[in-house]
């Protein structure tokens, strides 16, 4: 169990209405503003004449035809993504309150957040592989191209970094962040964790209807386990290694099983 309360108490009502501009601002810059476009996304794909099934998208597409220009580039986008996760921790820093120790963000028990993380990928991880392939044969699910189709040797310490940019603003600002923000505004802890799913859930709609559905559940059992834990390390862990499995990994299945990938 715990030694922190990851759903806080809520506040009194007359500080309800600045929290509400703050989750609002939040969002539009972060995760709300990701949701809107793949919903978006989503419809623009249902009225295409082409089939969802044969349509796909591109993850972690190169900025630039020349290198070094790419790795720049990338290396900044990835920089400004992550100061969008400092500005949150920011906000939840109080006097006296770390936000790191909060949120079980630091390093200080990083064997035991690894061990479940590593868990947590094999829980969802192999699910979702499983869940992606069902919903290509169900034509509901887009062909994702998690990264391109060759590696080169610069590419992969920056898909290393892509992944632990979303496993960071995911888990921090979907999780860590809503679940405190909304706790205080009197949200129950499974109200919370269920918006948070399904905001999950919005943000991947581009990829169609199974990726919806997987991220939803991926989102419960992250909800579930930061409330019992109280920590997000561990689910920063395994969302990033998981994506690192698909980014890294996606050439590797793609050359083996190109119908599917």
């Amino acid at each position: 169990m715990s030694t922190t309360e990851p759903f806080p108490a809520a506040v009194a009502p007359t500080a309800r209405p600045r929290l509400r501009v703050e989750i609002g601002i939040v969002l539009a810059l972060t995760v709300g503003q990701s949701a809107l476009y793949a919903v978006l996304a989503l419809v623009r794909r249902l009225l295409d004449p082409l089939p969802l099934a044969e349509q796909s998208a591109q993850l972690n597409s190169p900025l630039d035809a020349a290198v070094a220009w790419d790795v720049l580039y990338r290396l900044l986008d990835v920089a400004f993504d992550l100061a969008l996760v400092a500005l949150v921790l920011y906000l939840l820093w109080e006097p006296g309150r770390n936000a790191l120790r909060r949120l079980g963000l630091g390093f200080d028990r990083f064997g035991a957040d690894a061990a479940r993380g590593i868990a947590l990928v094999a829980l969802i991880g192999i699910p979702g592989i499983a869940l992606y392939v069902a919903g290509r044969l169900a034509g509901v699910t887009v062909a994702v191209e998690a990264s391109p189709a060759a590696l080169d040797w610069w590419t992969v310490p920056l898909l290393v970094l892509s992944a632990l940019r979303a496993g960071l603003i995911e888990e921090v600002i979907v999780v860590g962040y809503l679940g405190d923000r909304l706790s205080r505004l009197g949200w129950r802890p499974w109200s919370v964790i269920v918006a948070a799913a399904l905001l999950r859930g919005a943000y991947h709609a581009y990829q169609g209807f199974g990726a919806i559905a997987g991220n939803v559940a991926m989102g419960l059992v992250f909800g579930w386990c930061y409330r019992r834990w109280g920590r997000l390390m561990p689910l920063v862990v395994a969302h990033t290694l998981i994506d690192v499995i698909a980014f890294v990994g996606y050439p590797l299945a793609a050359s083996a099983f190109p119908d599917l990938f």
